[in-house]
């Protein structure tokens, strides 16, 4: 039996479908390129935002069309975690619906499937939120040298404008041993890069330590042969501790990068919003961060027409973009989610506002990234190769840069190169987004 997956959303989604394929090949069940060859199609959904909960919905009703040669559909992931009696209700046609914690099941769900013959899907959102699982083998794309690492799953922060923490339940560490021991078989399939990932990548082995133990976490992982970068993604900004900068700033192997996702400048926002950080203490964590790693890129995310936000909020933050001068920065405009406190409330900001105002963050940060991409001529950056152009040039990425949501390096090199070559480039040109260079012999 073949499945093909179709997922959606942020990349602990994309984690948890290899991880479910790991569990179906254990069973028999392999992995299909496509939906035209699979007989069981599994459409893993988000549900964070209404715009991620539209896509999902019209992904769904794309891979129900394969339903006339035979093959069942099953919708997995947040949206069907979180809607699953409406998902069954209004979707009939779908095989089954199951949740964010069920794919360990997804074998014996699928063979049931074929049992018996019934009306309706069967739904499996189970409501517990067990412990996070001990490493099961993933099943990763062929060739692949960038991976994520899942260290926790849940959040216990509960922000105003957010239903993770109703969708994938309170915050759970995975145990160190474990963590080591997916890092250490990633490596063994060819993996240089891991990107560690959680909704809260800071407080990791708060619930099993009783302390932050990420800093303990990457004096381990760094010692893994084959691993070459570390890179961490969703740093809450009041955890980012003065231990933590310290090994980021002293391990060769962890990229002085951080994905540090603030929302917001204004305090009155950010009380709003349940945010721990105000706007100085951000300001304080930027400042200490680059003061020990000068050459830091810092990536954030920031909500513009949150519920209230002034024209003197919106002000604040703009000073505060200009001020920072983020080297990676991405902007979202507020979802009004139903079943959080920011949904209920009824000072909601006009659509037309936030879109206007999104667009002024990014137009501004254009030119900031357009300024740090300038400073770079001239500089030898350590390029991670990812594809090569019919022109016969290469496309990769810096240190300094995540897989799909920052910058890219376009370069020349004399070498025959192949995905996830490690080389140094020269960087001659520079623009918005994407630098430009060629290889120099110091590559490895």
């Amino acid at each position: 039996m073949k499945i093909y997956f179709e997922t959606l959303g942020c990349p602990k989604n994309f984690n948890d479908t290899q991880t479910a394929l790991g569990y179906l090949l254990k069973n028999d069940i392999t992995a299909a390129n496509s939906p035209e060859d699979a007989d069981v199609i599994v459409v893993n959904t988000c549900g964070f935002i209404n715009d991620a909960k539209r896509e999902s919905i019209e992904k769904i009703f794309d891979m129900l069309q394969y339903k006339d040669d035979g093959k069942k559909v099953i919708i997995s992931g947040c949206l069907s975690q979180r809607y699953s009696k409406e998902l069954a209700e209004e979707i009939p046609e779908a095989d089954a619906i199951i949740g964010v914690n069920d794919y360990e099941d997804l074998p014996d769900i699928i063979k049931g499937l074929y049992r018996y013959d019934k009306s309706g899907p069967d739904v499996f959102a189970a409501c517990a939120y067990p412990s996070i699982l001990p490493y099961n083998e993933r099943i990763l794309e062929e060739g692949a040298y960038s991976a994520t690492l899942k260290i926790a799953e849940g959040c216990d922060n509960c922000c105003a404008y957010c239903v993770i923490p109703s969708i994938r339940g309170g915050f759970r560490s995975k145990a160190i041993e474990d963590v080591l021991s997916e890092a250490e078989d990633l490596a063994s399939r060819g993996i240089k890069e891991i990107i560690l990932i959680a909704q809260d990548v800071t407080n990791y082995g708060t619930d099993l330590y009783g302390r932050f133990a990420l800093p303990e976490l990457l004096r381990k992982l760094v010692k893994v042969e084959g691993i070459e970068w570390i890179r961490l993604m969703y740093c809450y900004e009041d955890r980012i501790t003065d231990e933590l900068i310290e090994v980021m700033a002293t391990e060769p192997k962890i990229c002085h990068y951080i994905d540090v996702p603030i929302q917001h400048s204004s305090d009155k926002v950010l009380r709003e919003m349940y945010r721990r950080s105000t706007g100085d203490s951000i300001r304080n964590t930027m400042a200490k961060l680059r003061a020990a790693i000068p050459d830091i890129a810092i990536r954030t995310t920031l909500i513009v027409g949150f519920p209230g936000e002034t024209e003197d909020d919106f002000d604040d933050l703009i000073d505060f973009v200009e001020e920072e001068s983020f080297q990676r920065l991405g902007v979202f405009a507020y979802s009004q989610e139903e079943g959080t406190p920011a949904g209920d409330r009824e000072d909601q900001v006009p659509e037309e506002i936030k879109q206007e105002r999104l667009d002024q963050v990014m137009r501004l940060q254009l030119d900031i990234s357009y300024e740090h991409n300038q400073e770079l001529i001239g500089k030898v950056l350590q390029v991670l190769t990812e594809e090569k152009d019919p022109d016969g040039s290469y496309v990769g990425r810096s240190r300094y840069d995540a897989p799909e949501i920052d910058n890219s390096v376009i370069f020349t090199s004399n070498n025959d190169l192949r995905p996830g070559d490690l080389v140094m480039v020269h960087v001659d040109d520079a623009f918005d987004y994407d630098l430009v260079g060629h290889e120099v012999e110091e590559s490895k």
